[in-house]
């Protein structure tokens, strides 16, 4: 795992925090689907990942059209359809304007 490769800031973050159901069920091979179809979308800038009971993604984006546009990709609808019925036993998703960023 590598961090997201972002341009300088502004630029936008989703945070989906989500706590899983037991069992696979095909969400592995779901969420490796859903970031390389994510990749492919216009405005999409990068993704991080964590999972350790509570699980993690940020994805970043260059805009909130770029956002809204991915929230409606037919095949990531069905994806949170899967999630909410399959996956999740709960789930949160915020979006935030990363106005600095800086590390090492």
């Amino acid at each position: 795992m590598e961090f997201a490769n972002t341009p300088a800031p502004p630029y936008y973050a989703v945070i989906f925090t989500s706590l899983r159901t037991d069992g696979d069920n095909g969400y592995g091979a779901m969420a490796e689907r859903m970031v390389a179809l994510a990749a492919q979308q216009p405005g999409f800038l990068g993704v991080e990942s964590a999972r350790d009971g509570l699980g993690i993604t940020v994805s970043y984006w260059a805009d909130l059209e770029s956002i809204a546009a991915w929230k409606a990709n037919a095949e990531h609808l069905e994806a949170q359809r899967l999630g909410r019925d399959r996956w999740y036993a709960g789930f949160k998703t915020r979006i935030a304007r990363v106005e600095r960023d800086y590390g090492m």
